[in-house]
This record gives C-alpha cells, sequence and structure tokens, in this order.
C-alpha cells in the first residue's frame, strides 16, 4: 500500500474560479491531476489533500467536486486550506459524506490518522508572510496541537502493543516557516510542537505561481519540508512512501 499527496486542487465544477490567473498550465488541471491519479493510485493507497479542495462556499455546493474526488481510486484525507469556506464541523462534513454515498474519505481536523506505518497530524495554519492575526495563529496552534497530542497517543499505544514505533507526519496547508524567518534563525509556534512531538517531515500547499520560489523544501530543525500545491508538483502526486 502506498501512500501519496497534493494540494489545492482548487476545483470548480459548481462555480466559475479558473485558475489560469496563475498562469497556462492550470488549463485543464483537473483532468492532468485525474490522469496521473489513476495512473498511480490503487484501490488499498491513500492520498492525503492539504487544503484548497473547492472553491463552493457552502458544504452542498461542494457535491460534483465530491463526486470527482469519490471516482478516483484509494482513500482520501482531506484538510482545510484557507479557500475552503465549505468545510464546517468535522460531524457534519461525514454526514454529508455518508448521505451522498462518498466512500474512503476523510478529514484531518482536531484529529490524526492513522495508516499503514504512519500517524497524520496536521491542520491548515495561518498565514506568516503578512501581518499576523494572533487570535487565528493561536487557533491554529491549539489545533496543531490536539491533532499531535492525539498522534502521540495512537503512536503510544502502537508501541505498547505491538512494539512498534509509528512516524508522526505533519500536513499543512500554509507554509509553516518562511525564508525571513530562516534567515533570522527564528523557530515559531508550529516548528515548536513539530519538534516537541518528533516530527521529521511536514508537506503543505497553498503557493502557487511566482510564489512557488518563496517555498521552503529543506531540512530546517531536523523537519524536512515540502511544498506540494498542485503546480508546485506540476499536477502530478507526490509518493512519500
Amino acid at each position: 500500500m502506498a501512500i501519496y499527496t497534493i494540494g489545492d486542487l482548487h476545483l470548480s465544477f459548481h462555480e466559475n474560479k479558473p485558475m489560469d490567473i496563475f498562469g497556462d498550465n492550470w488549463k485543464g488541471h483537473e483532468e492532468k491531476i485525474r490522469k496521473d491519479w489513476i495512473n498511480k493510485v490503487k484501490e488499498e493507497d491513500l492520498v492525503i489533500l492539504p487544503g484548497d479542495f473547492s472553491w463552493s462556499t457552502y458544504l452542498k455546493d461542494t457535491y460534483e467536486d465530491f463526486c470527482y474526488l469519490n471516482s478516483l481510486p484509494g482513500k482520501k484525507l482531506l484538510l482545510k486550506g484557507n479557500h475552503d469556506y465549505w468545510w464546517t464541523t468535522l460531524k457534519s462534513m461525514r454526514n454529508f459524506l455518508e448521505e451522498n454515498n462518498f466512500k474512503n474519505i476523510d478529514f484531518i481536523f482536531n484529529n490524526a490518522y492513522e495508516f499503514e506505518n504512519y500517524i497524520f497530524a496536521g491542520t491548515r495554519g495561518w498565514s506568516q508572510t503578512e501581518e499576523e492575526n494572533e487570535k487565528f495563529l493561536n487557533r491554529e496552534n491549539l489545533r496543531l496541537e490536539n491533532s499531535l497530542k492525539q498522534a502521540k497517543e495512537i503512536q503510544e499505544k502502537n508501541l505498547q502493543e505491538k512494539n512498534i514505533k509509528k512516524e508522526i507526519i505533519v500536513f499543512m496547508h500554509y507554509p509553516p516557516i518562511t525564508n525571513n524567518q530562516i534567515a533570522l534563525n527564528e523557530i515559531n509556534s508550529f516548528i515548536k510542537l513539530m519538534k516537541e512531538y518528533k516530527v521529521k517531515r511536514c508537506y503543505y500547499g497553498h503557493l502557487h505561481g511566482t510564489s512557488i520560489k518563496e517555498a521552503i523544501e529543506k531540512e530546517y530543525l531536523g523537519i524536512n519540508f515540502k511544498l506540494v500545491s498542485a503546480d508546485g508538483l506540476d499536477f502530478k502526486l507526490l509518493k512519500i512512501d
């Protein structure tokens, strides 16, 4: 069983939100992703999508976007992005999936997800390139902490019962670290939490077009960071295991 990731699908089957404002490479991006997905992913595999899945404002309007996702092979795990205005409570979203018979789709939202030898944690995060809003930054920090706490509990249970230590991997939508912070040798609250829970890998999205050049894609303070926005991956799923 394999694990893949790709973020920022920005599906708009119900809306009129063309993504080619970020470049001609976005034209027909849904079909590019679909073809690569079908070529790589088997039903027993997992695909993690860290945010900006649908442009719809309301959950009911995401139906066609989830139809697209449901038609693709594998299990799917979604996080919230800054444009996922449709995102509601975990219970409401799971009820929506069940009511519409959408299978093998779930969410990370104040929780963690175990698959094979890994445990996935994460949250949307917050912009650290603009003026920070302390309220939202603190909320996202708390959500990451809640997710990591559950991941740690799952990890310890596996260690006690099966003598297996499963790796905790973090996914976020916003970049958790900036070039400026690295230049100043700074460590923010997201990085502090990841280090506290001994996270070694973090995948994130959000950056498109010319902003991709700002991505941190290297090891920093013992954590390997990788951008996985759709155009950052040339609309091809990245295999992480």
